[in-house]
């Protein structure tokens, strides 16, 4: 009953494998394109491995490209701006699915149900979440797990303070600043794959537009060590560590990533390094506090701000030169150019205003009065956003009619939460607010409130919200795994081979309308037969204990995922223990981890508990039972 305590009691099984092969493996390449030709349109469907490890044949636990070109069928004109829905299942019925068949199987998709889901999505995205506490947070937004959005928790050896997704979104790079290390996330499994000593404090990180080299910050408390250290992101091996003068630092490379540029704060100047020689080569005094800086394609230039003086330094990306200086007013926190370079944004906290540049002129065009202390600032394809430490509001810039002669930047705000998040202890430099996969929508982290919020352009107020389940949610990142345009016509996305065997490839396409299941063969990968094994099994009391003295964790969810209590399990001679209460009726998720053996929640099978009303009439079975299932 809800209020009353409830005791789980299990054992622990050793040397359980539900790794079986399902299918007979046999000779296999990549398969030949399948195409369809449906309402004057045409599907083409292709995968083929990313990588050429195993001589082109799909295999589990691979890496692989799924493509999907859609032309019309008379001109073979491609097809752009479309936004079909694709998933990957395992087949559980006769080789083919006829067409009321894969018409269910989507419609089961689409319900979004735990129970029923594809075995991988190839719609989805996952909110990242940096928190106060030294993990991140993963957020499932369009199904959740066992009745909660969180999908799982990525522990770091110390809080994170900034982060970066390399350009496949293979990996995510997490700086700790405590442990002086960087974190190395595999973001298929979210497991961490190493950490890199990365000097003394570092915070800010940048990668290189090839992805060769990570730029860290270090915030050194002797000159000998405050400067930057490189870290070449293949290999994860620190390459060199180049002082710069005092700081903090903020980190800016030239469009053909040939120059690195680093501010010094309070060393008042900008170190220009050469990449290839990984060489300090000039130092450039800019001027009072130089807080930021952000590089223009477009101009071809470096914009670094200053907090003291109030102006943007103007400096030529090839000589190293100051070109010119734009007068702001002192208090510059935060610079960003728009998508295509053309426009500058710079944040004024303390005038809590905006101002608006032109990269093509240098010409200063708007000031933009917005909330109280703004810090960040934003794109999506039709705005900017400014996020306001002092108060819960954010304000939107319109894109639209900037350098219109005559025109005013349109401004408007929305709440994002109840609370400001500078009432928050815990704020990070990275991005608060980021634009989600869908277009014209943002997701807007907010510490003090504890929540995620997305915003749809044109409403005037979230649409909804995403729990960060009591952890401060400092920054903000959208991990796609969606189907993208990446060529007119060609939808393109990059999956993990979960599982080998026979598989359905049912698609999608509104308008026109058209539906049809593709067919998949992935080979099983020998070299993960061992690793697939779950060395453990959960069974209820009554069966004989084996005497396992590990550790077992325990996570309850109320559903929804409303409530949720985790704790380790105690242990006597096998037996294994953990107590809770449940705060109302309704249904809990019990999942189990033991992470000595690499077992983690979503490996074993869960329990469901439903606890009734005190009020309501008791079931005639006995209590006891449902702790079993």
């Amino acid at each position: 009953m809800a209020n009353q305590r409830l005791k789980v009691l299990v054992v622990i099984l050793l040397g359980f494998s539900a790794a079986l092969a399902r299918f007979p493996q046999g000779p296999q390449r990549v398969p030949p394109p399948q195409k369809i030709v449906r309402e004057g349109i045409a599907v083409e469907f292709t995968i083929e491995p990313s990588g050429n490890e195993h001589g082109g044949d799909l295999l589990e636990g691979d890496d692989a490209t799924v493509r999907f070109k859609i032309t019309e069928s008379h001109t073979g004109q491609p097809v752009s701006r479309l936004h079909p829905s694709a998933w990957i299942d395992l087949k559980r019925t006769g080789p083919v699915p006829d067409e009321r068949q894969c018409r269910e199987k989507v419609q089961s998709f689409l319900q979004s149900s735990f129970n029923r889901r594809a075995d991988i999505d190839l719609n989805g995205y996952f909110i990242l979440t940096l928190n106060h506490e030294p993990n991140v947070s993963v957020i499932d937004p369009l199904s959740g797990f066992g009745g909660s959005k969180l999908l799982g928790l990525i522990p770091l050896v110390s809080p994170g303070e900034d982060w970066v997704l390399s350009a496949d979104q293979k990996k995510l790079f997490v700086t700790m600043p405590d442990s002086g290390q960087v974190a190395v996330i595999e973001t298929s499994g979210w497991k961490v794959l190493t950490q890199i000593n990365a000097g003394v404090k570092p915070a800010r990180i940048t990668l290189q537009h090839d992805g060769k080299y990570l730029w860290v910050d270090n915030e050194g408390a002797d000159q000998a060590s405050d400067g930057i250290t490189v870290i070449d992101a293949g290999t994860s091996k620190v390459v060199a560590h180049i002082v710069t003068g005092a700081g903090p630092h903020q980190i800016a490379l030239s469009e053909n990533d040939a120059y690195a540029f680093v501010t010094n704060k309070q060393s008042g100047t900008l170190a220009v390094i050469d990449v290839p020689r990984l060489a300090r080569i000039k130092v450039l005094k800019t001027g009072s506090l130089p807080a930021a800086l952000a590089a223009s394609p477009l101009s071809k230039a470096i914009y670094v701000i200053n907090e003291g003086d109030g102006d943007v330094v103007v400096i030529d990306a090839q000589r190293h030169e100051i070109l010119t200086r734009i007068k702001m007013r002192p208090g510059l926190r935060a610079i960003r150019f728009t998508p295509d370079g053309r426009f500058g944004f710079v944040v004024n906290t303390q005038a809590n205003l905006v101002y608006v540049f032109d990269a093509a002129t240098n010409a200063l065009l708007h000031t933009v009065s917005v909330g109280q202390a703004p810090d960040q600032v934003s794109f999506t394809r039709n705005f900017a956003y400014v996020r306001s430490s002092g108060d819960e509001f954010v304000s939107m810039i319109s894109l639209t009619d900037l350098g219109k002669q005559g025109a005013d930047a349109g401004v408007t705000r929305f709440p994002a939460g109840q609370k400001a998040p500078g009432l928050s202890r815990h704020l990070s430099a990275a991005d608060a607010i980021v634009a989600a996969p869908e277009d014209g929508a943002v997701l807007v982290a907010n510490p003090a409130d504890q929540m995620i919020y997305y915003y749809m352009e044109g409403m005037a107020a979230p649409m909804g919200n995403f729990q960060n389940y009591r952890r401060d949610p400092t920054a903000v990142l959208v991990l796609d795994r969606g189907l993208r345009e990446t060529s007119p016509g060609v939808y393109t996305t990059t999956v993990r081979l979960n599982g080998h065997g026979s598989y359905d490839v049912p698609f999608l396409l509104d308008s026109p309308r058209i539906l049809r299941c593709f067919d998949l063969e992935v080979r099983e990968n020998p070299q993960l037969a061992k690793q697939k094994e779950i060395p453990i099994r959960i069974d209820p009391l009554g069966t004989v204990p084996v005497g396992y003295a590990g550790d077992l964790g325990v996570l309850t969810f109320l559903a929804p995922g409303v409530w949720q209590q985790r704790e380790w399990a105690t242990q006597a001679s096998g037996v294994y223990e953990m107590n809770f209460v449940p705060p109302q009726a309704g249904v809990y998720y019990v999942f189990f981890q033991c992470p000595s053996l690499g077992v983690q929640f979503n490996q074993l099978q869960r329990w469901t508990i439903e606890v009734k009303d005190r009020r309501a009439k008791p079931a005639p079975a006995p209590a006891s039972k449902n702790l079993s299932k």
